[in-house]
């Protein structure tokens, strides 16, 4: 027998009859008695039957007498009931017995009734107060003590009431707190089912369900339960774990924390959505890798730039003095050479220099097809350009950088391609968290260690006649954005290369809009103020937060440029937050690890101080296509 046989076996043994209905009015739980006390129909007497109709039925059966409003009379029971207050009541029936009900609401939603035929201790109650003055003076007195006793009890229940609404007060203010957390907060128990959580889970991780109560675990996540069950499993053993993943169906970084109950066997999570945050620290990763690669390669770089000078001055001196053909084509080796090393420098210089990921917005149309009036005259005969895009409208993209990377990406893809072959470029939205541009080719695909090592710098399997630099700075461009890079081959051959960037769409300002413009330099303010207003703008000024707050809300703005040092005590990287409302775009001259600028990039575009007019009406929405 299973469990909830044997519980619904032991629930039919009770003398009273009992009912459970849930949140939503529906009968969950039940007993044999309750359908035989109220001669119900089958029909409600089915899980699920609703609360409404079991009251139509009994007032149409004359259960409450009689009734002269009858809709009024069940609703005003249907209230009572969506507002259930704990409670104990006597009733006479129509049949003449009488009956005690004693309700108490549940923590999770709805309410347990329980209700207990007294017509005999009712009948043996009127024969005493008959027989009153028969009794003896000691059994009034007993009577008496049992009354004050009674009295005592009375005070203690309305204690304990009074607690039990302060408990359920406690545990709504806790409910609603745990809703609105930015995060997915649950407990499972040793088996795995949700015995709490808030509604957050399907806005952590889209696509999964919020209501969970009751699901396994591993029915709510689905494929993402595999990356979780380890940790599960250790956090039931009773220790602590934290770590991400990547959610598959939604491309969404996850970072959760697991944490045994102490109480009972169980496991609180706590989980969030990190992907920005991840993005924003790959930047900042590669940003401090590239200044340190500075650091080591600058005073190389300089040194040997000065000796290939001397080499290729003497040899061409060399080249005009000697005469012998042997030695001709010796000089003209050193001095090929000599150039190879000086352009190999170059590119050393251009993976090593200062660069930045400057968005603007960018029609993905325009940049393809500018992709391709490059590429193709650089492509050998038989060699075909496919370009393909699922992705349309304006994105804040770097076009210089991605431009570039997207070049190296076909003209490596030709040289793989030794005879006729295709080379397949795709643009698409992924998941609406990745703008993806996918590289593939026909030729012979990549080798297994070329997968292994092919971002790595310096690493190439051309020979001599490669750098090892080309993937190694598309890898670099990748990074800076916040994006990854994956190498793969295709499932029908040749080589794929896949660039995943930070989808962040392009919000277009539409000239003569009102700017509120948020600067506490009156020179630079001034500046920006010519600039804006050269564009078609019109433009509200404030210095700080508190005075950008106070004027969005009497004009109608159609965007906010504010920097994030500003004069008061809140940065102006807290104006996300305060006008959702509004597209807000964000300047800073702080480095890009300083903790404000780290966290503004998390909450709305940022362009770097010193700019130019261009790149600022470009960061505003004044949308190009892709040089």
């Amino acid at each position: 027998m299973t469990k909830t046989a044997m519980t619904q076996a032991g629930l039919n043994l009770i003398q009273q009859a009992l009912s459970i209905y849930d949140s939503d009015l529906r009968l969950a739980v039940f007993n044999r008695r309750f359908g035989e006390m109220f001669d119900l129909p089958e029909r409600l007497m089915t899980e699920g039957a609703g609360f409404e109709e079991t009251i139509r039925h009994l007032v149409a059966c004359g259960e409450y007498g009689p009734v002269d409003d009858q809709e009024t009379f069940i609703r005003a029971r249907v209230d009572q009931a969506r507002a259930f207050e704990p409670h104990y009541m006597e009733r006479t029936r129509a049949n003449g017995r009488t009956i005690s009900v004693e309700g108490a609401p549940l923590p999770q939603g709805g309410w347990v009734t329980v209700y207990t035929d007294i017509t005999a201790v009712k009948r043996q109650e009127a024969l005493l107060r008959t027989r009153s003055e028969l009794l003896s003076e000691e059994v009034l007195k007993r009577s008496e003590e049992l009354a004050a006793a009674n009295r005592k009890l009375a005070a203690t229940n309305a204690a304990l009431e009074e607690a039990q609404r302060e408990l359920r007060e406690s545990e709504a203010r806790t409910r609603l707190t745990t809703e609105m957390m930015p995060a997915h907060i649950a407990r499972v128990d040793a088996s795995g089912h949700y015995s709490f959580s808030n509604r957050r889970l399907s806005s952590v991780m889209p696509g999964r369900p919020s209501e969970i109560v009751g699901l396994h675990i591993s029915e709510a996540l689905g494929a993402a339960y595999r990356k979780v069950q380890p940790y599960l499993e250790r956090a039931l053993r009773g220790e602590e774990s934290i770590f991400e993943f990547t959610d598959e169906g939604s491309s969404r970084r996850i970072r959760a924390m697991f944490t045994p109950d102490p109480v009972e066997p169980g496991v609180y999570i706590l989980s969030h959505d990190v992907t920005e945050e991840t993005q924003a620290r790959a930047a900042l990763q590669q940003t401090r890798r590239r200044e340190l690669a500075v650091q080591l390669t600058s005073g190389m770089a300089h040194d040997f730039s000065n000796l290939l000078t001397i080499i290729l001055g003497m040899q061409s001196k060399l080249a005009r003095l000697v005469s012998d053909p042997q030695a001709e084509a010796l000089v003209t080796a050193t001095l090929q050479a000599a150039r190879r090393g000086g352009d190999l420098l170059n590119r050393i210089a251009d993976i090593t220099s200062h660069r930045a990921w400057r968005p603007e917005p960018v029609e993905l149309a325009g940049f393809l097809r500018d992709l391709e009036t490059l590429a193709t005259p650089s492509l050998p005969a038989g060699l075909t350009l496919e370009i393909e895009t699922s992705a349309e409208g304006a994105y804040l993209l770097d076009p210089g950088l991605l431009q570039d990377a997207a070049l190296n990406l076909v003209l490596n893809a030709a040289d793989a391609c030794a005879g006729p072959g295709t080379i397949h470029i795709a643009l698409r939205r992924l998941k609406d968290t990745w703008l993806e541009l996918e590289v593939r080719d026909s030729g012979p695909g990549f080798s297994e260690q070329a997968l292994k090592h092919g971002l790595d710098p310096f690493f190439t399997t051309k020979g001599g006649e490669g750098t090892g630099l080309g993937l190694a700075m598309v890898y670099d461009m990748t990074k800076l954005a916040g994006g990854e890079v994956k190498l793969a081959n295709g499932a029908q051959g040749g080589a794929c290369v896949t660039l995943r960037l930070p989808l962040r769409p392009a919000e277009s300002l539409a000239r003569g809009g009102l700017v509120l413009l948020v600067e506490d330099n009156p020179e630079l303010r001034a500046q920006l103020r010519e600039t804006l207003t050269g564009l078609g703008h019109s433009v509200a000024e404030a210095a700080s937060v508190a005075e950008a707050c106070a004027l969005a809300e009497g004009l109608e703005v159609d965007l906010v440029l504010s920097d994030i040092s500003l004069e008061g005590e809140a940065p102006g990287s807290e104006l996300p937050l305060l006008l959702p409302h509004l597209p807000v775009h964000l300047m800073t001259s702080l480095p890009p690890d300083h903790p404000l600028h780290e966290e503004a990039r998390r909450r709305a575009p940022v362009l770097a101080k010193p700019f130019t007019d261009a790149e600022l009406a470009a960061f505003l929405g004044h949308r190009r296509r892709a040089a």
